[in-house]
């Protein structure tokens, strides 16, 4: 019988968070590719476009006319996917089949400057810092509402993702109930906090920090890695080393420190392929229902589908729908190359 090797030999990685496993096919990673590419086309868009709805001033689809903003700028998304207003549910012999309930929010887009031609990647670290001044503020305005229980931050970067705007922007979804994901998350966090009396995060990372095996850089308040469990190629994860449940705990050097793995990251993604690395990203916090979460740490995640080239994506489909997540680089490999990209923008080089 052969010795287990991870870098040979399939096998399954438990994720703690969500409490799921996900199959690792590192043999795969060998095969020829004949399957779908996408065209990527690198655009040179202008500092300001006087067709898009999220430019200073400009007006948007429903009459509503921007600030002359100077920063960021944030307002109700024009499309909501949740409503403000309460509705009173009649649910008298409800079938355990039949289960639904209304579902309270408030959706809101951040553009994250005036300048139409940026990224992320591209911009500076102070004016990443604004765009994280921008995120507490609303969180915490969004929080103190009694009806939301969780904000979430995302952004949803390129085409491939689904924007259909490619000013830089970002949305805010918060709502009364706990998404899926999050409610998962919560109940892995309770567990472990319970059972060990310490964040489940915390000690994840300083594991991680033993055997620097994915980890990309650090800092002295956060951690870029590529989790042990991670799904995407490229997959990785920005995480508190210290115990900070939210952005409300952060001091100025602290987002200042989060803006240094932000861009860090961005700047890696872009310089992978050479082009405008397309990704979903968001942060996870503690919820905002008012009691104490000892429990959560401070972490972000960013999903990049990207995996051998710029015109090559990984799928979720076929025994990822029906059966687990599945990958086939292992995520020592994707650190290993992410590590090895330069911190300087492919573009300013």
């Amino acid at each position: 019988m052969n010795k287990f090797n991870q870098n040979i030999h399939p096998h399954r990685r438990y994720n703690p968070l969500l409490d799921e496993w996900i199959l690792v096919s590192p043999q795969r990673a060998l095969r020829p590719w004949q399957g779908q590419t996408e065209e990527v086309i690198e655009e040179i868009r202008p500092t300001y476009d006087p067709d898009c709805y999220l430019c200073s001033g400009n007006t948007r689809s429903n009459g509503s006319k921007n600030d002359q903003y100077t920063d960021t700028f944030v307002f109700e998304n024009d499309f909501s996917a949740l409503m403000k207003e309460s509705v009173k549910e009649e649910k008298e012999n409800e079938s355990i089949f039949f289960r639904h309930q209304a579902e309270r929010g408030i959706n809101k887009v951040i553009c994250f400057s005036p300048n139409h031609a940026l990224t992320l990647a591209e911009m500076s670290t102070i004016e990443i810092e604004k765009i994280i001044d921008t995120w507490t503020a609303e969180y915490a305005n969004l929080g103190a509402l009694d009806y939301i229980q969780h904000v979430q931050i995302f952004e949803n970067k390129g085409s491939m993702m689904g924007c259909s705007n490619p000013h830089p922007h970002g949305q805010i979804w918060a709502q009364t109930a706990l998404p899926t994901q999050v409610a998962k998350t919560q109940i892995q966090l309770t567990e472990y906090y319970e059972k060990h009396e310490r964040p489940l995060l915390l000690d994840y990372v300083q594991e991680e920090l033993q055997k620097q095996e994915r980890i990309l850089a650090e800092n002295d308040s956060f951690v870029l890695l590529v989790p042990f469990w991670a799904i995407w190629p490229f997959e990785t994860m920005i995480v508190s080393k210290k115990p900070l449940q939210s952005l409300l705990d952060f001091t100025t050097n602290e987002r200042k420190h989060l803006s240094e793995m932000i861009q860090l990251i961005t700047v890696k993604y872009d310089n992978l392929f050479q082009c405008s690395f397309p990704y979903s990203a968001g942060i996870h916090q503690a919820p905002t229902d008012g009691n104490v979460h000892p429990e959560w740490t401070f972490h972000m995640h960013f999903y990049p589908p990207l995996l051998r080239n710029a015109n090559i994506k990984k799928f979720q489909v076929g025994y990822e729908l029906l059966g687990e997540a599945q990958r086939d680089l292992t995520p020592e490999q994707s650190a290993e190359r992410l590590k090895e990209l330069s911190n300087i923008h492919y573009k300013k080089r």
